[in-house]
């Protein structure tokens, strides 16, 4: 079941995440959708070790990284990338 996260308007759509992290124990879908980790959203892991979760996101640019094992990380799938204030980058997920 998808989980519904508003930060804008519009009528929200399924957007699946994917993270390929074979050796992890726990990876985390962080974003402005769910206020960073105040309600962090769990992925779940899958064959290959592919984790994967899949969220309602409203139209519009949304911010995102994950936490792998306690480690923030990029989405290397992801060529849309803002700079963020801690010296890193966000990624950004387009949403029709």
């Amino acid at each position: 079941m998808a989980r519904q996260l508003e930060s804008q308007s519009g009528t929200p759509s399924r957007q699946t995440f994917r993270f390929t992290a074979p050796s992890a124990t726990s990876v985390l879908l962080v974003g402005d959708f769910t206020e960073w980790q105040k309600s962090a959203v769990p992925m779940q892991k899958g064959k290959a070790g592919v984790w994967t979760t899949t969220v309602e996101l409203t139209p519009g640019p949304h911010n995102y990284r994950f936490i792998v094992d306690g480690q923030w990380s990029d989405d290397p799938e992801c060529t849309v990338r803002v700079p963020n204030p801690f010296g890193s980058q966000n990624m950004v997920r387009q949403v029709a």
